[in-house]
């Protein structure tokens, strides 16, 4: 009949991920003609917990390149976009979220522009897309079966004895290099 021991250590207790689609504008000093291009940079995040839910603070900046003047001129304008997304992490039952709990945000699919175009008075309407995921490192409680009888020791041999040494200093010839 095999025993068992508690083990206590740290191990990911929670888990989950989530897609994001938000839609935004930017007003423009200049009446756009085309849009060239829309670049999503700097992007940085931090979790927290909430009560019972996990919370992720973050920013990142959008640059928008646009034409305008008939397609004539060329200029970038940017925003920088804050968030706060919060997220119902589902917990293992015999997790401890009460003492020290790590949050570990990853992204799992960058912020990107998805769709952006001109709107009216010069207004620039966009969406970025983006996955998050976040896990839960907290103390939990494992069972292992261990055995109390330890193996016994296996007695090793030497092959090499007296004998076989005596053998090997009577064939030593010690004028072998001539």
């Amino acid at each position: 009949m095999a025993l068992y021991k508690e083990i206590v250590t740290k191990a990911i207790v929670g888990k989950g991920k989530k897609y994001f689609k938000n839609s935004y504008t930017l007003e423009t000093e200049e009446q756009p003609t085309t849009v060239l291009g829309c670049w999503v940079i700097n992007h940085k995040f931090k979790g927290y917990k909430s009560k019972d839910r996990i919370g992720v603070d973050g920013s990142y900046d959008v640059n928008i390149w646009y034409s305008y003047d008939n397609d004539s001129k060329t200029t970038v304008v940017n925003k920088k976009i804050d968030y706060n997304d919060l997220f119902n992490v589902k917990v293992r039952s015999n997790a401890d979220l009460s003492g020290d709990t790590d949050i570990i945000v990853r992204t799992l699919s960058q912020p990107n522009c998805s769709k952006v175009e001109i709107g009216e008075n010069g207004v620039i309407n966009f969406d970025i897309e983006k996955e998050l995921g976040v896990e839960l490192v907290g103390e939990t409680k494992m069972k292992i079966a261990i055995e109390e009888d330890e193996e016994p020791w296996e007695e090793l041999d030497d092959d090499v004895t007296d004998e076989v040494l005596e053998e090997i200093d009577k064939d030593v010839k010690e004028d072998y290099i001539d």
